[in-house]
């Protein structure tokens, strides 16, 4: 990663993401959807056009047929211009308020937030980094109150760190110290968050009851097939039943018995070897013994960041199971904040992007994911009992 032309470790993220990791051996979803739905269905609305064209081509319009229909817009409000600056840019006639951000505090009497005195117990106390699916769970009818849960997708070590270089990965991670990856492992995972709203906007309730943290170090329990199963097993757990912490939690979904579904998406990033090859670069590829086909299907180890150097479980050489323990849907109870969250094994082991749930007609439970490599599946999952 370091003999390359980007920036930030962002870029480095997402254009490995575009790698494909499975041969396309199966029609693409565009494909499927052209053959469920007519052309005159997806250009009923010029967003249903827009959606359609963007995620899966033109081909998704072409592919069934009948005659087209002028598309209806369907917003009341002028587009914004393209574009990126410092300005965060909305709509005429409407609003955009910071409700909470990193290292704001979710308990009482908290010292004033300074990234660089930040440690990572202090940071378990703290809003994480990097936000990407967010769920509101309403506390009363009026829905003036209620529970945000925000998953925590990454961390840039070199915005969060001064000193450490805009791509610590250049220099194999040298400033990269042990405080840094305590801190990077409590910024992940999963804030829950009372917020309420006052005067007309929207505001964190410090101190609430339900406020926790769920990082990379969370204890959390393992369910269904694959529970115990020998690979699940480490030398801190024998049980393969106990795992510990969620990483790189991308989008997610909300359950109808009222609990959070958390996708745990890249987690091939965070483990690492110390093995390297000739040229002195760390090794991608011819690792994890029997289970190298695994290994190299994940992407593992990716080496993106150097937690394994610090903590054993994300090193491959050391600790060949942890990172089996990981690419799970997490559920997570916001109303018990003693409750300890759950891996799903039912839910399948794969670059989880997204866990959106439904009761089918037939009172079955279904839950939709997708992996989010290239080339790589959508997946359904339907209970065999009714939602009671």
């Amino acid at each position: 990663m370091g003999g390359d032309d980007f920036s930030n470790t962002d870029e480095v993220f997402q254009a490995f993401d575009d790698i494909p990791l499975s041969p396309c051996s199966d029609d693409t979803i565009g494909a499927v959807i052209a053959r469920r739905y007519s052309r005159r269905d997806l250009l009923k609305g010029s967003l249903g056009v827009t959606a359609a064209t963007t995620l899966f081509g033109t081909a998704a319009l072409q592919s069934a047929s009948g005659p087209a229909r002028a598309a209806t817009a369907g917003f009341a409000f002028r587009e914004l211009a393209s574009g990126v600056d410092e300005t965060h840019h909305v709509a005429d006639g409407y609003d955009a308020d910071i409700v909470i951000r990193w290292g704001d505090p979710l308990a009482k009497n908290m010292q004033p937030f300074d990234p660089r005195a930040l440690t990572g117990e202090e940071q378990a106390r703290r809003f994480g980094y990097n936000n990407d699916y967010i769920a509101f769970f309403p506390l009363n009818r009026g829905n003036t109150r209620g529970i945000l849960c925000v998953n925590h997708e990454y961390a840039n070590p070199e915005v969060m760190f001064p000193g450490v270089g805009v791509r610590p990965d250049r220099d194999d991670f040298a400033k990269i110290t042990e405080a840094h990856v305590d801190v990077e492992m409590a910024a992940h995972g999963v804030s829950v968050v009372e917020i309420a709203l006052e005067g007309g906007k929207w505001k964190p309730v410090t101190g609430s009851t339900y406020n926790r943290r769920i990082t990379a170090a969370t204890p959390m329990t393992v369910d269904g097939p694959a529970a115990g199963h020998d690979r699940l097993k480490t030398k801190a757990d024998p049980t393969g039943r106990k795992s510990l912490g969620t990483i790189n939690n991308c989008a997610g979904g909300q359950t109808p018995w009222g609990t959070y579904l958390t996708a745990e998406e890249n987690c091939n990033y965070y483990f690492w070897t110390d093995q390297k090859d000739s040229e002195g670069k760390r090794l991608r590829k011819g690792l994890g013994g029997a289970q190298q086909k695994s290994y190299e299907r994940y992407g593992i180890p990716t080496n993106g960041y150097s937690w394994g150097r610090f903590h054993e479980r994300f090193n491959v050489d050391k600790e060949a199971n942890e990172c089996n323990r990981f690419h799970w849907i997490v559920e997570i109870d916001p109303m018990d904040p003693a409750s300890k969250p759950v891996k799903h094994t039912a839910l399948g082991r794969f670059r989880h992007e997204g866990a959106e749930t439904i009761v089918n007609k037939d009172g079955r439970v279904v839950v939709y994911s997708g992996d989010d490599a290239q080339l790589d599946y959508v997946y359904r999952f339907v209970s065999n009992e009714t939602f009671r």
